[in-house]
């Protein structure tokens, strides 16, 4: 598990890498289309740079305030507040900020940038539907994904895939009504080495989005089952946390606040994926960001 964690924090450098690559590649597609020339490399950098810096900082708080999550009261929420200082008094961790999501459906997630600056979001659902020992397991999952570094990339990762999304939707837009080098180029009769530059970066334009989305799946689907191990570690009890899976599996409500940019945060999607769930279930399952919560249930009941 220990070679397991290493290797997270390995990949997490390099889909950060990625993330900033893809933004820079994005944005020099666009300034190509648009005919900057070395004023638009320059200024892909800078897009690049000012993008990666303010998810950073700010991802967190994005990933709340999409959530419609507030500060947990430490007197009306005092149970949850000792569950978390407990368990992070017993893995050596700062306690995070507490937050609560008003919605009935059972869900949590951690966001942050390290340790020191992460927070802990769980539904109100979540707080009614589990028992103290099923919520403990699900927080010590979550208290596992900071230890882990895993809400780093993952926070980073609901900015960084919009802002791409953002600046791809604008460049193809801009060619759709006849703007950029394309334009120019066809009425100029323009060709060779810039037409096909032309082209590559209107096919990343339009690409990049997808690629972004795969990114984002690697994000989540392996961290998920490491975090359930190591939420296990801390409490020393599988069938806390088996038990808890098999009450979000059963449990068909989803997350009003749930949205495809910040799914891979959750412990279990928060957004429909079966038919009894929601119109878009069939689609939310092509794009899912979760294994399996059978196959976790499974992997825990072998410990």
């Amino acid at each position: 598990m220990y070679d397991q964690v290493a290797q997270n924090k390995r990949r997490s450098i390099v889909l950060i890498a990625a993330f900033v690559g893809l933004v820079a590649a994005v944005a020099w597609a666009v300034t190509l289309l648009f005919d900057f020339g070395a004023v638009g490399f320059v200024i892909a950098l800078v897009v690049a740079a000012a993008s990666a810096a303010g998810a950073y900082w700010r991802s967190d708080s994005i990933a709340l305030a999409m959530s419609r999550a507030h500060p947990a009261d430490p007197i009306e929420y005092a149970r949850l507040h000792n569950l978390v200082e407990g368990l992070c008094i017993a893995s050596g961790l700062p306690k995070p900020r507490v937050y609560v999501i008003e919605d009935e459906a059972p869900n949590a997630f951690a966001t942050g940038r390290n340790p020191r600056h992460a927070a802990v979001a769980v539904t109100t659902g979540l707080l009614a539907k589990l028992n103290r020992v099923e919520l403990e397991a699900v927080l010590a999952h979550e208290l596992s994904h900071i230890k882990n570094y895993d809400i780093l990339v993952s926070t980073l990762a609901v900015t960084m895939v919009g802002v791409i999304a953002l600046v791809s939707d604008f460049g193809i837009r801009f060619l759709w009504w006849g703007g950029g080098r394309r334009g120019r180029d066809d009425r100029n009769g323009a060709g060779g080495p810039m037409l096909l530059l032309t082209l590559l970066g209107f096919a990343l334009l339009v690409l990049a989005p997808v690629i972004a989305r795969l990114m984002q799946f690697a994000v989540s689907r392996r961290r998920e089952v490491l975090a359930d191990f190591s939420g296990v570690e801390m409490t020393r009890y599988p069938p806390a946390l088996i038990s808890a899976l098999e009450k979000l599996r059963a449990d068909t409500t989803v997350v009003h606040a749930g949205s495809r940019a910040t799914a891979h945060l959750w412990i279990e999607a928060p957004i429909a994926r079966q038919e009894e769930e929601g119109r878009l279930a069939r689609l939310n399952r092509l794009f899912d960001t979760h294994p399996p919560i059978e196959e976790r249930i499974a992997a825990l009941r072998e410990l």
